[in-house]
């Protein structure tokens, strides 16, 4: 019973939202939108279980001074600030337990969790994705080495896109016929075969969607319930 009733529950919670979409009429719409509201209410408290959660991993770090201990100090510190500015200044309109820190936000401009957020979050994570850019670089390099014929298609499709989005490339081509220029064909093979791609892509993994959730539906996968 410990395990049949939460799959009771997992097959029949999906089976009404499979068919609220097949027949959106009363009373599978009204029940698709209290499962809807029920999931939002158990999305917050499963935030709350994984904030908890890295708190207690990044503490366990810390007291046992394990490898780069240092920055697992930072983040607690980093959540406790974000955490106590939030609940007592609140953020953007809403007030917190302290109102709205008049005082302070007239101090540095704005509520001091916003001020962090903006002055500091945004510039991180600018800064991290701007440090992708090397990765990315580098992976591109590996993957353009032209070692068989996939390797070297891809390698001649990238140049070709490349060069068509520079003005070199389409200095190179303009005195060759219109369907020659580096522009024109980087467009083609963006509008086409980039596209055609893409949408394979995103159909394969809606196709992955639908087997996981059968498979949920269907009491097949019972992962979710601790490998039982």
């Amino acid at each position: 019973m410990k395990y049949k009733l939460p799959l009771l529950i997992a097959f029949c919670a999906g089976i009404l939202m499979i068919l609220s979409e097949f027949i959106p009429r009363r009373p599978f719409s009204q029940l698709s939108g209290t499962l809807e509201s029920w999931f939002l209410i158990i999305a917050g408290f499963a935030i709350v279980l994984g904030q908890l959660s890295l708190l207690k991993l990044n503490i366990m770090k810390v007291f046992s001074k394990s490898e780069n201990w240092q920055y697992h100090l930072a983040a607690i510190i980093s959540f406790a600030v974000m955490f106590l500015f939030g609940i007592l200044f609140g953020m953007q309109r809403q007030a917190g337990l302290l109102g709205h820190g008049e005082m302070l936000s007239n101090l540095i401009g704005s509520k001091p969790f916003d001020y962090i957020f903006i002055n500091l979050y945004q510039h991180l994570m600018a800064a991290m994705f701007s440090l992708l850019a090397f990765f990315i670089a580098s992976a591109a390099y590996r993957a353009f080495i032209a070692r068989s014929l996939e390797s070297t298609l891809l390698l001649s499709v990238s140049v070709l896109v490349m060069l068509g989005n520079t003005s070199i490339g389409a200095a190179m081509t303009n005195s060759l016929p219109a369907y020659l220029h580096l522009p024109n064909i980087s467009a083609f093979i963006m509008d086409f075969p980039n596209t055609a791609g893409q949408r394979a892509i995103i159909i394969g993994a809606g196709l992955g969607v639908i087997g996981s959730s059968l498979r949920l539906i269907l009491g097949i996968e019972r992962s979710w319930l601790g490998g039982k």
